[in-house]
């Protein structure tokens, strides 16, 4: 069983900034590439970030230069830097790890940007 766990989501002004984590837990060898997905409401959900398990990322063109995502394979845990923060980035964040027994989802954490 793997599990996913976000972390660090709220309600910030526009120009604020968030850091969200996600930790994976269960029974595996390794997590290969790992992302951040975002679903506003009415909307369908959308990449924001990749990242792989060597460290090569890939960012959707809203977010590139105000987001920075990173990864700890020791502790399988991968993170999010939300800079410059608008209103538009408001949604549910989920996380996403591909591991070789599949793709698994977090279940989500909110992010709310307004002033």
């Amino acid at each position: 069983q793997v599990q996913l766990v976000e972390s660090g989501g709220g309600s910030v002004q526009p120009g604020g900034s968030l850091r969200l984590s996600c930790a994976a837990s269960g029974s595996f060898f390794r997590v290969n590439a790992m992302g951040w997905y975002r679903q506003a409401p009415g909307m369908e959900r959308e990449l924001v970030a990749i990242i792989t398990d060597v460290g090569v990322t890939n960012y959707a063109d809203s977010v590139k230069g105000r987001f920075t995502i990173s990864r700890d394979n020791a502790k399988n845990t991968m993170d999010l830097q939300m800079n410059n923060l608008k209103p538009e980035d408001t949604a549910v964040y989920y996380c996403r790890a591909n591991l070789l027994s599949g793709v698994y989802w977090g279940k989500g954490t909110l992010v709310t940007v307004s002033s």
